[in-house]
């Protein structure tokens, strides 16, 4: 048996649609549907049960002899929420109760970390797990904190100073996602991705409405991402599921920043028209906490063995594009 928590979100069921073609095991998803279309998501797909966060605990005791490993892929994800209290609660000690559960289980754990732990990225995009390294990073809002806090707890349980104090999962593994896009994240709202958004405009032969810069060193539209496509992030997972001998904390985007500008013009090529970009002020709130730049290094993937190249941004966005925003079904 293999649990998903977030498995009705966005990476969780792009995750849940590769486990179910990849594998034989019962797939478990922990979730809450709400009352939008987030039940699209996974009605496709074939599953032993669903369960609420707060029966999960319960639920995994009541099979601990089946469980294999668990996709911690749910958490308040949102980057502007301002409760900070609900933001701990949800990312950090709900993780540590799955955290601690599969130590002493004997479960393999595979979790979602956040580029957003690096904050404004002055200290550099590297997966280290140094703890003193890692104190330096000061992430820009409670949810990269969140995050943040977590995985440095999995690090110095794993080899820090507390190593030995707590039972460690057999194999454990954080993954920290740069800017995903790709199906199946329309319930997102406004923690969709940018190019999600842009598609509706450009098919209606609307002007591409993109941030202008307030950073000198950037022009307008000029600041830059490390956009990566769903399927190449569910690759790296699947890659981490087959392979139980490596733990630790990883990079997972392509490797390469690309720009807003960029980003607009591909999606302009993906749907055979001519680009049409306008410039909009960025909310004043937004402007002491916005990142100009994030690109992730990915040597540590590729020194553990992962060698798959990554797809670029142009086929990733004709691949959405087509296959997807541009369907009358338009869910994975």
């Amino acid at each position: 048996m293999i649990i998903i928590t977030g498995g009705a979100g966005f990476i969780g069921s792009n995750l849940l649609a590769a486990l179910e073609e990849k594998t034989d095991e019962d797939l478990v998803i922990c979730d809450r549907l709400g009352s939008d279309d987030k039940w699209r998501n996974i009605s496709k797909r074939n599953l032993r049960d669903i369960i609420k966060p707060e029966n999960l605990i319960d639920y995994m005791n009541l099979h601990k002899d089946q469980i294999s490993v668990v996709f911690h892929m749910g958490a308040i994800a949102s980057s502007t929420e301002k409760d900070a209290d609900k933001v701990i609660e949800q990312n950090f000690t709900y993780s540590r109760k799955l955290w601690r559960w599969c130590g002493e289980n004997g479960v393999r754990f595979i979790y979602a970390s956040s580029a957003s732990t690096y904050g404004d990225g002055t200290q550099g995009f590297d997966d280290t797990e140094n703890i003193e390294a890692l104190s330096k990073l000061h992430p820009l809002n409670p949810y990269g904190w969140s995050k943040h806090l977590f995985d440095k707890r999995t690090v110095s349980l794993s080899s820090g100073p507390h190593e030995g104090k707590e039972p460690v999962p057999p194999q454990w593994v954080g993954l920290k996602f740069f800017n995903v896009y790709g199906p199946n994240e329309y319930h997102k709202g406004d923690q969709m991705s940018v190019l999600c958004k842009l598609y509706p405009q450009v098919l209606a032969g609307a002007a591409a409405r993109l941030f202008k810069s307030h950073n000198p060193e950037y022009e307008d539209g000029g600041q830059l991402r490390d956009f990566i496509w769903i399927d190449d992030c569910v690759d790296v997972l699947m890659w981490f599921y087959e392979n139980k001998d490596k733990s630790g904390l990883y990079n997972l985007g392509s490797g390469k920043a690309r720009s807003f500008k960029d980003l607009a013009v591909a999606t302009f090529a993906a749907a055979s028209l001519e680009p049409k970009i306008t410039y909009i002020d960025m909310p004043q709130e937004l402007r002491g906490k916005y990142q100009y730049f994030t690109e992730a290094s990915i040597q540590k993937l590729r020194d553990a063995g992962y060698n798959k190249e990554f797809t670029s941004l142009e086929d990733g966005v004709k691949a959405y594009v087509k296959g997807y925003l541009s369907q009358t079904d338009s869910y994975k």
